[in-house]
């Protein structure tokens, strides 16, 4: 890690969650920002750096800047889906290394669930979607499910190898107020719950709610006026393999190989130094492939690694503290929840959910239909 331009979170925030019927998108990015500055403490006139990215065209960094009365000096708008907030943490990085700038604010808000537009039809097919949505493949969960059925022919995974993960999932949300989704939930309730795409059942997929996030990043001679212990960004990777199913290499082998493969190397650890995980839960078989792309466990082993509750509270590796995308909120894009719940878990801050000493955490997001993926190791000092 390169000591002298070193970067590192210093300030974290959601916005209201859940249902938030009377605040648009800009309204949660700027609730989410205040908060996460206030964090921090600094204040917008700290942020030489905006990056965000967001389900509607609308909510581009032109209009969050004008809205939150920040005029940056360096500008990221990138978006590859729910994994770009932890593309955005390695951009600042690169930023910050370079000089360019010395604290970034990343931000993002959806009020999907209140306008209902989750699953609302698309008025144009677009062009690389053309042999898959006119056909009836319902999107996203169609194309995980394809993914799903694919892993359960090719290794054995079983349905209540899936269910393990939500239930674990629910558990951690047991202990967290701030989720949406808190009555206990058992194997036979996950199975026993609707079909969306077989072989995935309602409870095998996230949440659609409102929400909004903020995180800010600074360098190393900014955050030593942090308000709050930093969490230092160690390792980075990032990468994206295709944006359909149909054209997905591997239905059982995701982008996250390559990206953890970059964020451990840059990072400098173990897989078995990894304190807490926190990997996008979109749906159950999302955070079965990305481990094994990880490299947790081997491919096909994901069912058995998962088995016996081993990532609920008091399990052996904690995996979506705060009740991930399953239970806890998903606002169309999770991954800056993702970076939230490190950050706090890292500073100690979570109260009964609290993963003792946990020094080392591992971020993973996943953007589009398995088709992004971007990888960080967080550590305290």
């Amino acid at each position: 890690m390169n000591t002298e331009r070193a970067a590192a979170i210093v300030g974290v925030a959601e916005s209201d969650l859940g249902e938030t019927p009377g605040k648009n998108v800009l309204q949660l990015q700027a609730q989410a920002a205040k908060a996460a500055l206030d964090d921090a403490g600094f204040t917008k006139d700290d942020v030489d750096a905006l990056f965000t990215a967001g389900n509607w065209a609308w909510a581009t960094n032109l209009m969050l800047g004008e809205y939150l009365g920040i005029r940056p000096s360096y500008t990221d708008g990138t978006n590859i889906g729910g994994s770009s907030f932890e593309l955005h943490i390695g951009h600042a990085v690169a930023g910050i290394k370079a000089g360019l700038f010395d604290v970034a604010l990343i931000t993002y808000g959806s009020t999907q669930r209140s306008d209902r537009s989750r699953n609302r039809p698309m008025p144009i097919v677009p062009l690389t979607e053309q042999y898959e949505r006119p056909y009836g493949l319902p999107a996203p969960v169609g194309a995980y499910a394809l993914a799903a059925m694919r892993h359960m022919h090719l290794y054995g995974t079983t349905s209540e190898q899936l269910a393990e993960i939500a239930v674990a999932t629910r558990k951690w949300a047991m202990l967290n107020e701030k989720a949406f989704m808190r009555e206990p939930i058992e194997i036979a309730d996950v199975l026993a719950s609707r079909w969306i795409a077989e072989p995935l059942h309602l409870l095998d997929c996230c949440l659609v709610t409102d929400g909004g996030g903020a995180v800010v990043v600074a360098s190393r001679r900014a955050a030593a006026r942090a308000k709050k212990r930093p969490v230092w960004i160690l390792g980075h990777g990032e990468t994206h393999t295709h944006n359909t199913i149909a054209n997905m290499p591997d239905l059982t082998m995701t982008g996250a190989r390559e990206s953890g493969r970059r964020a451990f190397e840059m990072a400098g650890v173990t897989h078995d130094e990894i304190d807490v995980a926190e990997i996008y839960d979109s749906f159950t078989i999302t955070v079965l492939l990305t481990l094994e792309a990880l490299g947790f466990c081997k491919p096909g082993e994901g069912g058995a690694f998962v088995s016996g509750q081993r990532t609920a509270p008091g399990g052996p590796f904690p995996m979506n503290t705060n009740g991930g995308g399953l239970s806890y909120c998903h606002p169309g894009m999770y991954g800056i929840f993702l970076l939230i719940e490190a950050a706090r878990q890292l500073r100690g801050e979570c109260g009964e959910r609290q993963v003792p000493d946990a020094r080392l955490a591992l971020v993973h997001g996943t953007g589009g239909v398995l088709s992004s993926a971007a990888t960080l190791i967080l550590g305290r000092d």
